[in-house]
């Protein structure tokens, strides 16, 4: 019998709807906690999750310049793809955990960074394994190694028993596939050749199964997959494939939902088999092209362009200082092409911890 867990995608988007004719507000940082409800959050995935693993990698696919880390803690450019926090960061202060989650690579970090949480996620990177190719980036694959690396850490610091407790009680995040489809896909010609997009969708799908069952053998219990978003409408794909006027790109959006759809199937059987995890589907879709379509609801003006440049398709190191950028980034819902400000962030994270959290503890 399928986990109940996995029937709340069907009431994310019914509950979004009953708060919008509510005219309730999705107010940031709602879920707060004084004692952390899981010892360390821990991230795999995409520069959604990246706080700078890329940093020190020859690599267009990087964030550690102004004006990125505009409003980050200090004003610093961290690797973030944003103009401040990301979600990792949210979750883990919305969990009591700690106000910031580090990268893993690259970093001299201390005992208690490690204890309570690291990301390894690599900006550009994928589950197709030619996405972090393309890039040079750090695959998916090369991620589990550094998480077994970690492991090997935690043991030295608190001893094989205390270490296997935390990691079966740590939030694991994975974000990731974007990028397959906007990069490896759409953009380069690769894989086109040889798939159409129902069967590169397959292809995914059965490369994140891989992926989630090597995971769950590395010991993870706790695990919010996160989906895709609504692709076709980040600024970068509506200027690529939006036509004149920069639509959405609905095509791509169908994309995403097929892929959303077919995920969340895999993760039920998954959910099945492991018996003993807590495997929870976190549906971006939804509250992003919200925050696009009605911008205004949330307080913001600008949903088609991102703060930099002119917003139509800088992103990374096209994002760069000898640029402008939009004065107010709080009146926007992208800082760049491809990612989002810290408060569109804010919106989605409290969003999904609201309608998730219980599914995971």
């Amino acid at each position: 019998m399928v986990s109940k867990r996995f029937f709340h995608g069907a009431l994310e988007a019914t509950t979004l709807h009953i708060l919008v004719v509510m005219g309730i507000c999705l107010c940031p940082q709602i879920i707060e906690s004084s004692t952390p409800i899981v010892p360390a959050v821990i991230l795999f995935g995409d520069s959604i999750v990246d706080p700078g693993n890329n940093n020190d990698m020859v690599t267009l696919a990087k964030g550690n310049f102004p004006p990125y880390g505009r409003d980050f803690i200090g004003h610093v450019p961290t690797g973030r793809f944003s103009n401040g926090k990301i979600p990792g960061d949210l979750i883990a202060s919305s969990l009591g955990v700690k106000e910031t989650v580090p990268a893993y690579v690259g970093q001299n970090l201390g005992d208690e960074d490690l204890l309570t949480g690291v990301s390894f996620a690599s900006g550009a990177s994928g589950y197709d394994p030619m996405t972090p190719i393309l890039t040079s980036v750090i695959s998916m694959l090369d991620q589990l190694k550094f998480f077994d690396e970690y492991k090997e850490k935690l043991a030295a610091i608190v001893g094989e028993e205390r270490k296997n407790n935390i990691i079966s009680e740590s939030l694991f995040v994975v974000c990731s596939g974007t990028n397959d489809l906007t990069n490896t896909y759409y953009l380069f010609p690769f894989r086109r050749a040889h798939y159409d997009i129902t069967s590169y969708i397959n292809f995914l799908v059965n490369k994140a199964s891989g992926f989630l069952l090597k995971l769950h053998q590395m010991g993870a219990r706790k695990i919010a997959y996160v989906g895709l978003p609504p692709i076709g409408c980040l600024p970068f794909q509506r200027t690529v494939a939006g036509g004149f006027l920069r639509e959405c790109a609905s095509s791509r959006n169908e994309a995403a939902m097929l892929y959303n759809s077919k995920i969340t199937t895999e993760l039920k059987r998954l959910d099945t088999n492991f018996g003993d995890t807590q495997l929870v589907y976190m549906d971006i879709y939804t509250i992003l092209l919200d925050l696009v379509q009605r911008p205004s609801f949330y307080g913001f003006e600008v949903s088609d362009k991102g703060c930099c440049g002119t917003g139509e398709l800088e992103a990374a190191v096209f994002c760069n200082p000898t640029l402008p950028t939009c004065q107010d980034d709080s009146k926007y819902v992208f800082w760049d092409s491809y990612h989002p400000t810290e408060r569109a962030y804010k919106i989605i994270v409290d969003y999904l911890l609201q309608m998730n959290l219980k599914y995971l503890m």
